[in-house]
């Protein structure tokens, strides 16, 4: 009888030790079905979103149009003394709200001073000072933006645009058109410069930092339109001028990453003025910069085919996102 009973509770054991071992076994496969499951689930969610952030470019592109407004009041101011006609009508752009001045015309060093803020005729507001000096332009008769050999070094004092504050550690802009130009309405080629720039831009609001180094070439595609170039003798009429400008830049973004962009045929016309409210902004009408923020997916942003107007795109990852210029 005693055997029989220790047999009973023997066979009981393995009973219990093997459907223990299916439970665990069951459970084990549950909990590693549920784990694989959602593993899945949330790569898929993450393969579904694509990657869809365009402030960084944009950033980029607003750094575009600070150095590009630099130059363009340089070039004028080197040329007639003043900063007004490229804006527009020949209005002055720095005379909306007093403050502004233009001095050293004619010497070694023009200074922009745009005071404690102006309202420029761009709609932007600009203040502190930019500092162009032409004293290292070879020939030494290359006195005038337009001349072969000119150079122009640009610095900045306290200069803030729209909020944004902008250090210039070095920019320099070199007339690198062919010193043999002809002295005719029509040289035969269209002048060119070429352009380096390292500058930083601190954004409003605790935007964070913009850094952005550049080497650029500028063309003045339409030298041979005598409404806008007249010969050497003569000053650029910039309120009538088209230039195009190629070649790459580099730095850090607002993010922290290190980022490169490469600009082909950016397009700015001066007789373009698609904004009612600003009728002497002039943004690019065409051309592209392609940029490449640290190891996220490039961004395409195309100021689109030469209409005049403020639409532009950015596309990422093939999907593409209508942006409208400030």
């Amino acid at each position: 009888m005693k055997t029989n009973i220790q047999e009973y509770f023997n066979l009981k054991t393995k009973a219990m030790r093997k459907t223990n071992r299916l439970f665990f076994g069951i459970t084990t496969l549950l909990v590693v079905g549920s784990l694989m499951f959602t593993s899945c689930r949330k790569r898929d969610k993450e393969e579904e979103q694509p990657d869809q952030e365009t402030n960084t470019v944009s950033d980029n592109a607003n750094m575009e149009n600070i150095s590009s407004d630099m130059d363009a009041m340089g070039s004028e101011a080197a040329e007639t003394g003043t900063v007004g006609e490229f804006k527009g009508n020949g209005t002055e752009m720095l005379s909306m709200t007093p403050g502004a001045t233009v001095t050293g015309f004619g010497t070694s060093t023009i200074t922009v001073d745009f005071g404690t803020g102006t309202l420029c005729k761009d709609g932007r507001t600009r203040s502190g000072k930019l500092f162009y000096d032409l004293s290292q332009s070879t020939p030494t008769t290359a006195t005038y933006y337009r001349n072969p050999g000119f150079k122009l070094i640009v610095t900045s004092q306290n200069y803030v645009v729209e909020g944004h504050s902008v250090t210039i550690a070095n920019k320099t802009i070199t007339n690198t058109t062919p010193l043999t130009i002809p002295s005719g309405t029509n040289p035969g080629t269209n002048l060119k410069w070429s352009i380096t720039a390292n500058i930083s831009v601190v954004k409003p609001n605790n935007g964070g930092t913009v850094t952005w180094s550049c080497s650029r070439t500028k063309e003045l595609i339409n030298t041979n339109d005598v409404q806008c170039y007249n010969g050497q003798t003569l000053p650029i009429t910039w309120k009538k001028a088209k230039i195009k400008i190629n070649g790459t830049a580099s730095g850090t973004n607002a993010k922290g990453e290190s980022y490169t962009v490469v600009a082909t045929d950016l397009v700015r016309d001066f007789t373009c003025t698609p904004s009612t409210n600003y009728p002497n902004r002039h943004p690019f009408i065409s051309g592209t910069l392609d940029y490449k923020p640290g190891t996220r997916p490039n961004r395409l942003f195309d100021y689109g085919n030469g209409g005049c107007d403020l639409n532009a795109t950015v596309t990422v990852n093939g999907v593409t996102y209508a942006i409208t210029l400030p």
